[in-house]
């Protein structure tokens, strides 16, 4: 199967993205965290504060502040019991365990990684794994190497003032195993979705950020050890307390660098790990993807040209005008629900409505190496959605409007039987659902500027939206759950994309819920 054609089913027709026939081998599954085996550790603090507001001043963080960070973003959270019938007819159930982090993951089975590069007074400088199950730190390569990773960014960040660095990989098979092939379209979002919470949690500990979704792939991942064929870093992230150079740019642009060059500069590293699955099952589109999304050399990084606007003559709602939301973001992450069957129908306010929606696009700015530096730039994705039971706003499929603060009718009328057949699992039922919301971006997926890596980049960024989403609907007492089991077909077509060039990335229906009976267990101090 060719590349653009693997992608094409993987948004449009994801029946022919995976066999049919295909079982889930449970018995056989990975752990959903990785675990190395004979190196040094670091243990951290796990006395983790409850609330974020009010902390400090900005300052040097120390392991105590970096281990409480690392845990806000991506460390185990709660352990949760739930039993589902196995069939109507049957009296036995099925009993499911799993572990839970403040960031949602598509199956709760966390494709991800986290490592950081840091630099402190209590810590030997160097490259770690956060060890999510023990919740410490593994060094993985001892030293500095603050003009390694500059160069690896081509230069376009101080890598001097910067304590540390964030690196955001994914493991292929970890969630390939139950997903095929739709898995690599998951690893994007979830690697979004991580990405959103780390900037969010970024910004309660006073740290400065910046992702850089262009790097030299190859250097980045020798510097961690990691295997291309198992796992690739999809983002980089320098976080810094100290003014810094922060430039799409780079200051030494016209001095190109080469993966290869810069890979001889390290003697190559192989750690030992442990993923529990027995059976080596290969996933040749997605290493193929990888492959065909890496960059070779600097001169290949590039910018994104604004597009004009296309705007219609479309019948507008005005929001009411709203204040960013006040949330205590600890208790907010606390009660974040992915509701199913959960949903309860209920009437959404106006100011509910405007207070979701403001909060989750103004809180998405951020700064990044796809945009020109110093200038406002719209959103690469934005929202769209099908609404139902809000106060004074008619059903109607709408367009969300960020800069007006206003719905842009596009098809009036209730759409909810529509979008229920086009979900290929019964799930959720949408007919309890007042706000079904989609992301929406580019249909060529960024692809004309950045080829195949257009396509990840594009799912992070929606990625990165959703949980902004999902942290906003919190805030107001409501429950989200992210879906990609929709038809996009039918999705684009109710919101008339077509002839804007743009098509349905997620789909997250918003609501009141009624929480499902399970055991949960909260694992922070």
């Amino acid at each position: 199967m060719g590349l653009e054609t693997f992608l094409h089913n993987l948004h449009f027709d994801i029946d022919k993205a995976s066999p049919p026939d295909r079982e889930v081998d449970w018995e056989d599954a990975p752990l959903v965290y990785k675990l190395y085996r004979g190196l040094p550790v670091v243990p951290l603090s796990s006395e983790v504060p409850l609330a974020l507001e009010g902390q400090e001043e900005p300052a040097k963080p120390d392991l105590r502040r970096i281990g409480h960070f690392l845990w806000y973003v991506f460390g185990l959270t709660q352990f949760c019991q739930s039993v589902f019938p196995l069939d109507s007819t049957e009296q036995a159930a099925d009993l499911m365990q799993s572990y839970r982090r403040f960031a949602p993951s598509g199956g709760a089975l966390y494709p991800n990684e986290l490592y950081v590069y840091l630099k402190m007074e209590d810590l030997p400088a160097g490259v770690y794994h956060y060890d999510v199950a023990h919740h410490r730190l593994v060094l993985l390569r001892e030293g500095n190497f603050d003009s390694y990773i500059a160069k690896a960014l081509g230069n376009r960040c101080d890598m001097s003032a910067c304590f540390g660095t964030v690196f955001v990989s994914t493991m292929f098979w970890k969630n390939f195993f139950k997903y095929h092939n739709f898995a690599y379209r998951l690893q994007g979002l979830d690697a979004g979705v991580v990405i959103g919470q780390l900037l969010e949690v970024a910004k309660r500990f006073g740290f400065a950020s910046g992702v850089y979704f262009q790097f030299l792939d190859r250097a980045i991942n020798h510097l961690l050890g990691l295997s291309e064929l198992e796992e690739s870093v999809y983002a980089v992230i320098p976080l810094s307390v100290e003014p810094t150079i922060w430039s799409a740019n780079g200051r030494d642009i016209d001095r190109t660098v080469s993966a290869s060059e810069l890979c001889r500069e390290l003697t190559e590293i192989r750690h030992d790990h442990y993923v529990r699955s027995r059976r080596d099952i290969e996933y040749p589109m997605l290493t193929k993807m990888n492959e065909a999304s890496m960059l070779e050399s600097t001169r290949s990084f590039r910018q994104i040209k604004e597009k004009e606007r296309v705007n219609g003559e479309t019948q507008s709602v005005a929001l009411p005008h709203m204040k960013r939301l006040s949330y205590d973001f600890a208790d907010v992450c606390r009660k974040r629900y992915s509701a199913d069957m959960d949903f309860v129908l209920g009437k959404v306010s106006q100011q509910q409505l405007a207070a979701l929606l403001k909060e989750a696009t103004a809180s998405f700015s951020y700064r990044n190496d796809l945009d020109a530096a110093h200038k406002k730039h719209d959103s690469r994705v934005s929202l769209y959605g099908c609404l139902h039971n809000a106060e004074g706003i008619p059903d109607g499929a709408y367009h969300y409007d960020s800069d007006a603060h206003a719905l842009q009718q596009i098809h009036p009328g209730d759409h909810r039987l529509r979008l229920q057949y086009g979900m290929s699992l019964d799930n959720v039922n949408l007919f309890q659902v007042p706000l079904c919301l989609h992301v929406a971006g580019d249909k060529d997926h960024f692809i004309t500027a950045f080829g195949y890596r257009g396509y990840r980049i594009q799912q992070m960024e929606a990625g990165m939206l959703v949980q902004r989403l999902l942290l906003a609907a919190s805030a107001i007492g409501m429950g989200g759950h992210p879906l990609l089991g929709f038809d996009v077909n039918v999705c684009d077509e109710i919101y008339k994309m077509e002839p804007q060039g743009k098509t349905s990335l997620i789909q997250i229906p918003i609501g009141p819920y009624r929480p499902r009976p399970w055991l949960r267990g909260s694992l922070r101090s």
